[in-house]
C-alpha cells in the first residue's frame, strides 16, 4: 500500500492542562499540568498514522528557528518522511497555546509559517508516490486553500484518495468554498460544531443529510456523543465515543482521523472504521497533548471487543 501524504501546517503546542476556564483580561487562572508537544491537526493527525503502522510523509513549511527544528525532529522521530518539508528563514514556525480540560479546550494560536503553504509545492511527482492525501485546517491555511481544487483534481488523476478536515474557522464564514471542495473529497471530517456552521443545520444528523453529496462519506465526530455517518443506502450509522479517563482533549479529533483512515484504507465495513476512529481519538485524551498518548494497532483491536 502506497505511503499517506499530509499536506499542511506545521507548529509546537503549548498545553496547559486541568484549567477551569478561560482568563479574562486583568484576570489570571490556574493549571494544573502544562506540556510542551507537537501541535497542528495535520501533524497530529500524521503522527497518529504513523503510530499505527501508517509509512507517511509530510509536506509543510517550518522557520528556520527551534520551533521549527522541534517540530520537524518530532515528526521524523515517528518515521514520518520529512523530505517536502521546507525551512523558510524569512518565516516563524507557528505556535498554539492550549487551555484544556478534560472535555475540552481553547485555543490561542499564533500562525506564523502555517499559512504559506501552497498548492504548487505539491508537485506530481510528490503525489504520484503516496496512495493518499490528507489537507486539515482548511480555514487557517491561506496560501494553500485557493489551490485545494487543483491539487486534489491532480491527486485523483493520479489514482490518490482524498479526504480533508476543516478545523475550525477563526474568521466564523465557514463555508468558504467547502461545498465546492467536497465532490473532489472522498472522505470529510468536520466536528459537529464545524459541520453545523458549514451547513447552518442545527444538528449534526441534519449537518450530515446537508452535506450529502453522493460522493463523498461524511463522518461527523461528536466527542463525548461519538461519531455517525451514512452508509451506501443512505442510512445514518452511529458509534458510541469509546469510555476513557481523559486528561485532554486536544488533538482527539486529528486522532480519530487516523484511526478512520487506517481502517477505511484497508477495506474495512464503515461501522469499523468508525470505531478505530472512536478508539484512537478516545486513547489520545490518556495523556496530555495530541501526541502524547496516541494509540498503536495492537492496543486499539485489544479494545475494540468493546464494541461487541
Amino acid at each position: 500500500m502506497k505511503p499517506v501524504l499530509v499536506a499542511g501546517e506545521i507548529n509546537a503546542d503549548l498545553i496547559f492542562a486541568g484549567c477551569e476556564g478561560v482568563p479574562a483580561f486583568g484576570r489570571e487562572i490556574l493549571a494544573t499540568d502544562f506540556r510542551q508537544g507537537p501541535g497542528s491537526s495535520s501533524m497530529i493527525c500524521a503522527m497518529g498514522l504513523a503510530r499505527l503502522g501508517e509509512s507517511v510523509s509530510f509536506a509543510g513549511i517550518a522557520g528556520q528557528d527551534s520551533w521549527g527544528d522541534y517540530c520537524v525532529d518530532a515528526l521524523a522521530s515517528c518515521g514520518i518522511d520529512t523530505a517536502a518539508v521546507r525551512r523558510d528563514a524569512s518565516l516563524r514556525t507557528g505556535v498554539t497555546v492550549a487551555l484544556s480540560a478534560a472535555h475540552d479546550r481553547a485555543l490561542v494560536t499564533f500562525p506564523g509559517a502555517i499559512a504559506a503553504l501552497q498548492a504548487d509545492a505539491i508537485d506530481d511527482a510528490l503525489l504520484a508516490r503516496h496512495g493518499h492525501l490528507h489537507v486539515a485546517s482548511y480555514y487557517l491555511q491561506d496560501a494553500l486553500r485557493p489551490g485545494l481544487p487543483d491539487l486534489f483534481a491532480r491527486a485523483r488523476a493520479l489514482g490518490l484518495t482524498v479526504s480533508l478536515d476543516p478545523g475550525f474557522d477563526p474568521s466564523r464564514r465557514w463555508d468558504v468554498g467547502v461545498s465546492d471542495l467536497l465532490p473532489l473529497v472522498d472522505l470529510f471530517l468536520p466536528n459537529a460544531m464545524e459541520a453545523c456552521a458549514i451547513t447552518g443545520a442545527d444538528t449534526p444528523v441534519r449537518a450530515l443529510t446537508a452535506l450529502s453529496n453522493g460522493h463523498t462519506r461524511i463522518v461527523i465526530k461528536c466527542g463525548s456523543a461519538g461519531c455517525l455517518s451514512h452508509d451506501d443506502d443512505g442510512q445514518p450509522v452511529t458509534v458510541p465515543a469509546f469510555p476513557v479517563e481523559a486528561l485532554d482533549s486536544t488533538g482527539a479529533g486529528d486522532s480519530f482521523d487516523a484511526g478512520f483512515l487506517q481502517a477505511w484504507r484497508r477495506g474495512l465495513a464503515l461501522l469499523e472504521c468508525l470505531r478505530w476512529g472512536s478508539v484512537c481519538g478516545a486513547l489520545s485524551t490518556r495523556g496530555i497533548g495530541g501526541t502524547a498518548a496516541q494509540a498503536t494497532a495492537d492496543e486499539v483491536r485489544q479494545r475494540l471487543v468493546h464494541f461487541a
